[in-house]
């Protein structure tokens, strides 16, 4: 049995070895926020000219996970980016595909942010606002009933007097699941019905919390930030829902609404001062290290201060660096191979 094991382990590396001389570039999946840094990077990268430039596509930080996680091989990505923390679930998946030696690489923070048109007049939310405005189900005189609000001034009258319309990432999007953990709960909190439901029953909260009504007030928009841009733009009454990085981009054209009092700016963010901002990050697979060229090195590109650093290239493309004891803590384990720890 040994034997028949360690023949197939053998026939498996022969395999990959030959894989690897088939593709001589690293191949990046993930999530859609993360995108414009990874791409950016990519390109520095590849201008140095030892490394082909990575290919990197935007595919929702839940389908990077995905695709990262189905096995090892070259025809299987070697890094996914991801918006969000790797959860329990992706890990064990990841094992079961041989998937067992990963690095986990935080590259900053971001924000969440509520925008509109710069044509319109900017929006002023907050987290129990925009709980009341697209959840599925909110608290009425003390029920939970399907949600009966169709204008922003039904929630509240000193709210525009128009249709509530959110164009907003799907399910398999990292923003996605860092919106309805950092926007929806916290705005279901402020329901006592809820918060005590919180106490006696977590996962009936969750289930409550996180649910988006699907009735036409909240429009699942993709992966594509540009889509959204550009439908905020032809309808002013609308609101997107996306990173600060991406608002930062466009922000001839959209501008971030105000929630609990304070601004999606850079400085708010990097504070902690505002309520809707997220980690970011971006998971390495171990067994390609060494088989597919230029991935360490890639690393080390993204981890080195004129990159993520306080006054690197990333900030430029609105990317909120991380403290400097965290980089430096970030940039040895990265470039160690650290292997992934779930606390």
């Amino acid at each position: 049995m040994l034997n028949k094991t360690l023949g197939l382990a053998i026939v498996a590396s022969v395999a990959f070895a030959g894989q690897a001389l088939a593709r001589d570039q690293i191949r990046i999946v993930g999530s859609s926020t993360v995108f414009p840094f990874s791409t950016a990077v990519a390109e520095e990268f590849g201008t140095k000219g030892t490394f082909k430039t990575p290919v990197v596509e935007s595919t929702g930080s839940g389908g990077g996970l995905k695709l990262f996680c189905a096995g090892v091989g070259t025809e299987h990505p070697d890094i996914t980016n991801a918006s969000r923390r790797i959860k329990v679930s992706e890990v064990e998946k990841c094992a079961a595909a041989g998937v067992t030696d990963i690095t986990e690489v935080k590259i900053g923070f971001d924000g969440i942010v509520l925008a509109n048109s710069k044509a319109a007049k900017p929006v002023e939310l907050t987290k129990k606002q925009i709980f009341q405005a697209l959840a599925k189900q909110v608290p009425v005189d003390g029920k939970l009933v399907d949600n009966p609000y169709q204008k922003w001034s039904d929630i509240d009258p000193s709210l525009p007097d128009t249709k509530i319309e959110v164009l907003g990432p799907p399910p398999t999007s990292g923003t996605r699941d860092a919106f309805v953990e950092l926007a929806m709960e916290g705005g279901a909190k402020k329901f006592d019905t809820l918060k005590a439901l919180r106490k006696s029953d977590k996962k009936a909260f969750k289930s409550v919390a996180h649910a988006i009504r699907e009735d036409g007030a909240f429009i699942e928009a993709g992966e594509n930030d540009n889509l959204i841009v550009q439908k905020l733009v032809a309808n002013p009454a609308a609101l997107g829902i996306f990173g600060f990085s991406f608002l930062d981009q466009n922000a001839d054209r959209i501008q971030g609404g105000v929630v609990g009092g304070v601004e999606p700016t850079f400085e708010n963010i990097s504070k902690g001062d505002y309520g809707i901002s997220r980690s970011l990050y971006f998971y390495v697979k171990g067994a390609h290290v060494g088989k597919v060229p230029g991935i360490e090195e890639f690393v080390a590109e993204f981890t080195s201060e004129d990159t993520f650093g306080e006054f690197g290239y990333l900030t430029d493309k609105g990317l909120i660096p991380l403290s400097e004891a965290d980089r430096a803590k970030i940039r040895a384990d990265a470039t160690s191979m650290a292997k992934l720890k779930m606390m």
